[in-house]
């Protein structure tokens, strides 16, 4: 029974990791951001992360959407903040 399982875990990442999946169930969402399927279901009701309920009842994730969720609020690295800085002294003179 445990091998059943864990062939199934595997299974999963297999088919996230190949990119093959566009919609992502709650499960596998958990999976995909590590965040847990109680902070998930959380973020969900409260509107803060973009998911699909078709049927009113169970809850999907589209993996681009869910990508930008996860990438927003962007922060630069020290040496592009610095380039960006040498960039705009040499434009005002």
């Amino acid at each position: 029974m445990d091998n059943i399982k864990l062939q199934e875990k595997l299974d999963r990442i297999e088919s996230l990791l190949l990119g093959s999946k566009k919609v992502l169930t709650l499960e596998e969402a958990c999976h995909y951001t590590g965040i847990s399927r109680s902070y998930l279901y959380k973020l969900t009701s409260a509107g803060i992360i973009p998911h699909s309920k078709p049927n009113g009842k169970m809850i999907f994730f589209d993996i681009d959407r869910l990508n930008q969720w996860l990438l927003r609020n962007d922060r630069k690295s020290k040496s592009e903040l610095q380039k960006q800085a040498l960039d705009y002294v040499l434009k005002k003179r």
